[in-house]
């Protein structure tokens, strides 16, 4: 396991799949314990899993309490294969999470981000990975 200090070295076949328009299901902890889950678009600088979300969203409510997350990404090509992976919440910030919302709509759009969606404050997550759960077989995963 790795410390937040230390994120531990993403796979190149993981950061493959990060560049793409990759799905991922993030899921956080409620006050209760129990799980949330919700879909969200991803990227990576390289080292940490970043997502952006909306001040107020449930999500996020979650990882200010408490960052531990779980991550399924799949790949865009078959999404019955995915990576999973486990982490913690290591940065929560809105300096530059819009200019980060319009990158990923580039990405997963093709276009600019809509208005609409920008009249609430945007927070971008960094996520350093402390452990990987599931890898697809190399002879049979999705390139």
């Amino acid at each position: 396991m790795s410390s937040p200090d230390a994120p531990m070295a993403l796979p190149e076949s993981l950061l493959r799949l990060l560049k793409q328009t990759a799905y991922c299901h993030i899921s956080t902890l409620m006050p209760d314990g129990s799980p949330h889950i919700s879909l969200t678009w991803v990227d990576t600088d390289g080292q940490h899993i970043l997502i952006n979300t909306v001040e107020g969203y449930q999500k996020l409510r979650n990882v200010q309490r408490d960052p531990r997350v779980a991550l399924n990404i799949a790949y865009p090509s078959n999404p019955a294969f995915a990576i999973g992976l486990r982490g913690r919440v290591i940065e929560i910030t809105t300096e530059g999470a819009v200019e980060q919302i319009q990158q990923f709509a580039q990405k997963y759009l093709g276009r600019a981000y809509p208005a609409s969606g920008l009249q609430r404050q945007r927070v971008s997550l960094k996520i350093a990975v402390e452990h990987i759960n599931k890898m697809p077989d190399r002879a049979n995963a999705p390139r």
